[in-house]
């Protein structure tokens, strides 16, 4: 994508594959806040961040060209031609309806860690809730930082975790979830588990070492490594997936599994995108969410 270095920030042009509200609102991060002004604040790699919609292009407000080039380039996923993944995907009728519906839609490339607890707190969860947890989770936990005169937290690392008691981390509001975030806390900071290294391993072998994790599930590792470790091959199964796999494809009741291998089969190394076309397509068409299920 080309973009301009302005005064204000980083001009990104020719956006048609860039929607800050499909790429925001699609269930992949939690740290993201709509403001009235219809921008979106969020915190991502330890960096405070505001991206806003101006006259079709998009601003990356505040950040330098090297900023933008060392990290949020890639957090964006912008080296990827998301154009010609619609154009495969569009192919088949559900998906050309899917596509056009979310055609702003970009797969973050977020960090492991905080990918993966975020997605333990996801489990039978609404998002709201969700965010709330995760924000209180770094307001108590995370190193306090300051931008421009206003403090924001980062994401509070492993060994942080791991030395907390289980009452500690359940007060953030993460219920049963505690334990399990601080079972993996305690096997990342030991060294037992490096979730950066799974991004170098393939699909399945990824998916086998995450399901080793106490509170991870089948659902919850495949978004780990889509919204994280850029494996565009996995296909998370949630309610909202499950509904619109059923009604347009499958025609019928069909277990989590069934449909995760049907849908790697159909979409192949581009089930992760179709995915997060048929979400958020889903979520828009077939009821109000509540949450990633």
């Amino acid at each position: 994508m080309d973009y301009i270095n302005t005064e204000n920030g980083i001009l990104l042009k020719n956006t048609k594959d860039f929607e800050p509200e499909h790429v925001f609102e699609c269930g992949q991060c939690f740290r993201w806040n709509r403001m009235p002004d219809g921008s979106y604040r969020g915190v991502a790699g330890g960096r405070a961040f505001c991206v806003k919609k101006v006259n079709g292009d998009i601003l990356f407000q505040g950040i330098n060209e090297q900023d933008f080039n060392g990290y949020w380039a890639g957090y964006f996923d912008l080296g990827r031609d998301y154009g010609t993944i619609k154009k495969a995907l569009s192919k088949d009728p559900v998906m050309e309806r899917a596509v056009d519906y979310g055609s702003g839609i970009r797969i973050l490339k977020q960090d492991p860690w905080e990918t993966l607890v975020s997605f333990i707190i996801s489990a039978n969860n609404r998002i709201p809730r969700i965010m709330l947890t995760i924000e209180k989770l770094c307001q108590s936990f995370g190193e306090r930082k300051e931008q421009n005169g206003e403090a924001y937290f980062d994401f509070p690392p492993p060994r942080r975790l791991a030395a907390l008691d289980e009452q500690d981390i359940r007060a953030c509001g993460c219920g049963f979830r505690a334990k399990y975030i601080l079972q993996a806390a305690r096997i990342v900071s030991e060294g037992r588990v490096d979730p950066h290294s799974l991004e170098n391993m393939d699909t399945e072998y990824a998916r086998s070492v995450l399901l080793c994790f106490p509170g991870i599930g089948p659902k919850v590792a495949d978004c780990i490594m889509l919204f994280s470790m850029a494996k565009l091959d996995a296909f998370p199964v949630d309610v909202w997936v499950k509904r619109v796999m059923e009604h347009y494809y499958l025609k019928r009741e069909t277990p989590l599994a069934q449909i995760r291998r049907f849908a790697v089969q159909k979409f192949g190394p581009l089930a992760g995108v179709a995915q997060q076309y048929l979400f958020y397509y889903a979520r828009g068409t077939m009821g109000r969410i509540t949450g990633r299920g």
